[in-house]
């Protein structure tokens, strides 16, 4: 299935405030609650489509190149989001743990517990791409040098099992509450506890290989497919693939971003391709027909009789694909007249005679369009 819009997943409309998403959010996130909804695995994917619609619309840079690009701005035609299983319960817990409040007893899983979780950082990598990349879509492959999770301890950081035990000091919880007497009455107050760091557990003998870490430095091929239709510019992001997070943590991110590689022939503007076309002024006044590039192929064009330089030709969907799916752009043909800047004997005595012919006069009419008119036009 494709996935719903943003917006609409949250019920908020595109110009809708920042307040307004949060408070959009944890009504939804209320709504379909694990705890609200136990063994319920709709309301489960419901929670955490809205998780991701948050994570995305919550964030000035990621909202504004998804109302730019849509699901492939932010990943989600790159194998991105954490609706298609990226990112666990325990991920959207970590993240929005603020927008819960005091709902399920203050905590999450019904429990109380706000233990820390460890967040790797994220990783960012520039990508290549041909025009032809760009208009068919292509898969990459990256060798990352990153953390990744401690074989020999399984992430855990301990030298084993027994190695890593609940916290004596805030039970497991990550957090510890002191309770002191005001002359407003008793006030209750939490904190991180200093002990283990908010993690709720303690490692009595490190592991040997990564030293209590749980994480250690390797490389990693990463698979990066990149849809069609991308530009220079755009970011996709991989849920993931970034660096471990220490002792059993969440990975973060990969952030991949798209650089266009110069065509020969072609220019890109949006969705559309600009090609600057030269003929001689016999070609011209004759007419002819040449064999113009686009991304796939070459095709030939019938250039008529009398085209004035300046003219610009339009092939209807010989552009890019739009990444969102709407349709190609087209390619734009650009004519210039080359006007030749040595001439023979003969070639100027014939020129002599051409440059004082009746038909060799400029004659423009009213429907021949300025340059800037034509531009207007066809960018419109």
């Amino acid at each position: 299935m494709s996935k719903r819009d943003y917006y609409e997943v949250l019920g908020v409309s595109k110009t809708a405030t920042e307040i307004e998403i949060k408070k959009a959010y944890r009504k939804m996130a209320l709504k379909y609650h694990p705890d609200k909804n136990p063994d319920n695995k709709e309301a489960e994917e419901l929670f955490k489509e809205a998780a991701e619609a948050y994570e995305v619309l919550s964030n000035a840079d990621k909202r504004q190149r998804y109302d730019q690009f849509g699901h492939a701005g932010v990943g989600g035609a790159a194998g991105g989001g954490f609706g298609g299983g990226g990112m666990s319960m325990d991920d959207i817990f970590s993240h929005f743990g603020d927008i819960f409040g005091g709902a399920f007893g203050g905590g999450f899983g019904g429990g109380g517990s706000r233990r820390r979780v460890n967040r790797g950082s994220n990783l960012r990598v520039k990508v290549k791409l041909t025009l032809e990349e760009m208009a068919n879509g292509v898969e990459k492959k990256i060798k990352l040098h990153k953390y990744v999770a401690c074989t020999a301890c399984n992430g855990t950081g301990a030298e084993d099992g027994s190695s890593r035990q609940t916290c004596p000091t805030c039970h497991g919880t990550g957090q510890v509450t002191r309770v002191t007497n005001t002359f407003l009455g008793q006030m209750q107050t939490s904190s991180t506890c200093p002990q283990c760091g908010g993690e709720g557990q303690i490692i009595t003998k490190h592991c040997h290989v990564c030293h209590g870490n749980g994480i250690v430095k390797d490389h990693e091929v990463v698979t990066i497919n990149i849809p069609a239709g991308v530009n220079g510019g755009m970011q996709l992001s991989l849920r993931g693939k970034g660096n471990a997070g220490a002792r059993g943590g969440i990975n973060g991110d990969l952030i991949v971003l798209i650089e266009e590689e110069p065509h020969e022939n072609l220019k890109r503007d949006g969705n559309n391709l600009i090609y600057d076309l030269y003929i001689n002024f016999a070609e011209a006044a004759l007419g002819t027909e040449v064999d113009i590039p686009t991304v796939s192929k070459k095709v030939r064009i019938k250039i008529p009789s009398g085209t004035q330089g300046g003219k610009v030709l339009r092939l209807r969907g010989k552009g890019l694909p739009d990444v969102n799916g709407y349709g190609h752009g087209d390619l734009l043909i650009n004519i210039n007249i080359w006007t030749p800047q040595k001439l023979s004997k003969e070639e100027q005595a014939m020129m002599e005679k051409l440059k004082t012919s009746e038909n060799f006069r400029p004659n423009p009419t009213s429907r021949d369009k300025s340059f800037f008119e034509r531009m207007k036009e066809y960018f419109r």
